[in-house]
């Protein structure tokens, strides 16, 4: 059988957005079709450790972007020279802009003690989460809509911010929304942070550093 280009174009298509959100909400029917596709990723053991907050407050939206703009400050103080240059010229963020925040939680104890497949890999349960917004990407991307992954912020406040438990893991803050275009190329290449490798600089034929 052979595969369609559709999945391919998709899959190439992906980018993480930041300045190209419309603000324009998400149709409900839209948002539905995407999180049914991250809730029917693979998981370890059928756990499915992954839950889904939803967040369109402004004012959690402004508290959130303060908290990343402060944690972009402190990387930024790290940096120095030509990186420093580069850094300033990249933006990290669509909080406000997207008007809606996906956090995407991990819990551990989904599926209760004994987890199928994740006894000798205690981190299974992560990667399925992972795994989770993978599809949530492509099918939003596959849907028309930007999605932008924020990594800029401290776990704790994030957990306090949308009230997870404390077994639950916030992994990650993803801004969804419309946007008025999909750039061609990926922002940190764009600007010259680092560029794509090609694959034959990470594939072994096996063992490692067999080319």
């Amino acid at each position: 059988m052979t595969p369609t280009l559709g999945f391919y174009d998709v899959v190439n298509r992906r980018r993480d957005t930041r300045a190209e959100f419309t603000g324009e909400p998400v149709a409900p029917e839209v948002l539905e079709r995407i999180l049914l596709a991250a809730h029917a990723a693979p998981s370890v053991g059928m756990s499915q450790p992954w839950d889904f907050v939803l967040v369109r407050s402004p004012q959690t939206l402004r508290m959130f972007r303060d908290h990343v703009h402060c944690e972009r400050a402190r990387f930024g103080a790290t940096l120095a020279g030509e990186r420093a240059q580069t850094f300033e010229r990249i933006k990290i963020e669509g909080i406000c802009e997207s008007g809606l925040g996906i956090v995407v939680g991990y819990d551990p104890t989904r599926g209760g003690p004994e987890i199928l497949g994740r006894h000798a890999i205690p981190d299974a349960g992560l990667y399925s989460v992972v795994c989770a917004i993978q599809n949530l990407w492509l099918a939003a991307t596959a849907e028309g809509l930007g999605v932008g992954w924020v990594s800029f912020y401290r776990e704790d406040f994030l957990q306090e911010l949308v009230a997870m438990p404390a077994r639950v893991r916030p992994v990650a803050w993803l801004c969804v929304g419309p946007v008025g275009e999909l750039p061609n190329i990926p922002d940190l290449e764009r600007h010259g942070w680092r560029r794509r490798s090609p694959l034959a600089s990470v594939l072994h034929e096996e063992h490692y550093g067999a080319r």
